[in-house]
């Protein structure tokens, strides 16, 4: 045991020297904190939850956000309540600070969420200051103009409360044409950005622009295939006696039950579409909840899908991916796949193998670490939200463009930074110049839906969680996830129905079927199409991508977030989950464990050795 003490605590210390071995990059914001600090009211920063204006809704006194960001480098959770005033505990009279008065309002506020768990360490997989993401778009280009990626981040984020509750399924080339989507499309065609995509990407067509193909679909591949939504939000899998099939969707959890349906809330029901109750959110006090309708569907809308990731165990989708890929008796990456005594060689009773894999290899090995990496994820993209980026939310940059739209008809008298009038004019000159072949433009639609104001309108009524927006912690903990998921599973398997009329992601044969599923009856059923172009099949590792695409872009649906948080988060929870698999591939002493991860970029990473 002495000799295994030693090479334990050997492969502890492998396992430290690569962790050391990384390089820590340098985080770097985007300067907007700085350079609208003080009399501009950081109006390009988060200060969500400080004291807010009534009238003009910017922060009423900068050295609430100083106090704030010293909070934040501290490290510690008493300052943010010893030396921050929450701005539900004061209220802005005639432009002065007042103590609050009413009593609801002092009992309900919201807290700031895990604003120090960026500088806790770690110890497994990269620390969380041990990996970064880029600077977000600031408001202004390297020429000096208002920058065209923003412009057209706000105006994504616009179109998607617009188109809140259509059918998802009329996001497709094939799908039921839609005018109110087609209109969102040539609005967006537009726009400056569009054509040079300077910064992040987005899926096109083959003439440069989007469609209903394309249009709010992610970055990775596969997620353009097929049906806009993952067939991991829809389908189940058999239960164990044999009552329930894949278009149930229920997935079987031991002998419960995981139904997919989701409860309906109401449609046309925004929130935060006028000045006091923005004010109100700002400030951080707390709002009643949504309204639904009875009943529960499949996810059939935008607004469905916000619902989702709106109450979410964080890990919850990829946790379900697994179960539904387990049950289905999904091929493991062939790199290792015989030493989970699967495989092809598990079809033949001659080449069977004798042991199989559990605790190692198998089922539990997987359902553990998808769900282990999530905390890891957390933790870094804490850090790179209140230690780096402090990035405002949608909401509060939309609620910029209306304080100038207010400023230009002389709704207000408040004076507002020059900057923030110079440079967000242009937001809306755009935004109202860009109606193409549409009557209306991306503001005029707006306007019509949020009280006649340019208020972005929210699907949820708190607006943002109490955290700033970049990057995302949805679209962190999806990147790492799905990494587990496609480092274990044969990403290149497809979803067919078999010979026996099974559905599985498997290697391809003569004899199955390619097939795709979508909800149909208003989200009632699920119904199943044929797919008959082996170019069309629905990939494992275009449904994961596009699981993971969907979770994150859902936010963006809701209001809370952009595209570049669900972009630059993806790829740093996929450089978390790799950094895991690398420590995890070192304690493996015996039979060869090799990985080959797809990456969302398109790339493949090879982890292990032979």
């Amino acid at each position: 045991m002495k000799e295994r003490r030693q090479k334990s605590f050997s492969v502890r210390v492998e396992a430290a020297e690569l962790a050391k071995s990384r390089q820590y990059p340098s985080h770097q914001a985007n300067g907007d904190e700085q350079r609208y600090a003080g009399g501009d009211k950081y109006f390009m920063s988060f200060t969500k939850g400080l004291i807010h204006n009534d009238q003009t809704g910017l922060l009423q006194d900068p050295r609430d956000f100083v106090e704030f960001r010293r909070a934040i480098d501290d490290g510690f959770i008493d300052p943010f309540t010893d030396r921050v005033r929450h701005g539900a505990k004061y209220q802005v009279v005639n432009d002065r600070i007042k103590e609050e008065k009413d009593p609801d309002k002092l009992a309900n506020f919201r807290q700031w969420e895990a604003p120090t768990a960026g500088v806790v360490h770690e110890l497994e997989g990269p620390d969380p200051q041990g990996v970064t993401m880029p600077p977000a778009p600031p408001l202004l280009d390297a020429t000096g103009n208002t920058n065209p990626e923003l412009i057209f981040e706000m105006a994504e984020v616009y179109e998607l409360a617009i188109i809140r509750d259509l059918p998802l399924n009329s996001f497709e080339n094939n799908g039921t044409a839609d005018a109110k989507l087609q209109g969102s499309i040539e609005r967006l065609n537009q726009l400056d950005y569009i054509k040079e995509q300077n910064g992040r990407p987005r899926k096109v067509n083959p003439e440069g622009e989007l469609d209903a193909q394309t249009v709010f679909r992610g970055s990775s591949p596969g997620v353009e295939v097929g049906p806009y939504l993952s067939q991991f939000l829809l389908i189940g899998n058999k239960s164990i006696n044999g009552e329930l099939n894949v278009q149930d969707g229920k997935i079987t959890y031991g002998v419960l039950e995981i139904n997919q349906k989701v409860p309906i809330a109401k449609p046309k029901l925004d929130y935060m579409t006028k000045l006091d109750d923005y004010v109100d959110v700002q400030r951080g006090i707390q709002q009643p909840r949504e309204a639904y309708d009875a009943g529960l569907r499949f996810i059939y809308t935008p607004r469905d899908l916000a619902t989702y990731v709106h109450y979410d165990a964080l890990y919850q989708a990829y946790l379900n991916a697994c179960l539904i890929l387990l049950g289905m008796g999904t091929p493991f990456d062939p790199g290792f796949d015989h030493l989970s005594g699967g495989g092809v060689a598990a079809g033949d009773p001659q080449t069977r193998r004798h042991a199989n894999g559990f605790a190692l290899y198998g089922g539990p090995h997987i359902l553990t670490l998808v769900t282990e990496v999530a905390t890891r994820a957390l933790k870094a993209v804490r850090f790179q939200k209140f230690n780096n980026h402090l990035r405002l939310r949608p909401e509060a940059l939309a609620a910029r463009v209306d304080l100038v739209r207010r400023k230009n008809d002389c709704q207000i008298e408040e004076e507002i930074p020059k900057a923030l009038s110079q440079y967000v004019q242009v937001f809306i000159d755009k935004l109202t110049a860009n109606k193409g072949q549409c009557q209306l433009s991306t503001l005029d639609e707006i306007c019509a839906i949020a009280d006649d104001s340019y208020l972005l309108p929210m699907a949820f009524p708190e607006g943002s969680p109490m955290h700033p927006a970049y990057g995302a912690g949805h679209a962190t903990v999806a990147g790492a996830c799905v990494t587990i998921l496609k480092a274990f599973f044969d990403t290149s398997a497809v979803l067919v129905k078999n010979c026996n009329q099974d559905y599985q992601f498997k290697r391809m044969e003569k004899s199955d079927q390619l097939v795709a599923f979508r909800a149909g009856n208003c989200g009632s059923t699920l119904e199943e199409s044929k797919i008959d172009d082996i170019s069309e099949a629905l990939t494992l590792e275009g449904e994961l991508n596009k699981l993971a695409a969907n979770i994150s872009i859902a936010r963006n649906m809701a209001g809370v977030h952009y595209f570049t948080d669900y972009y630059d988060s993806i790829r740093m929870g996929e450089q978390i989950a790799i950094g895991i698999l690398e420590e995890q591939a070192l304690t493996y002493p015996t039979d060869p464990f090799v990985l080959s991860v797809p990456t969302f970029d398109g790339d493949v990473v090879r982890i292990g050795g032979r």
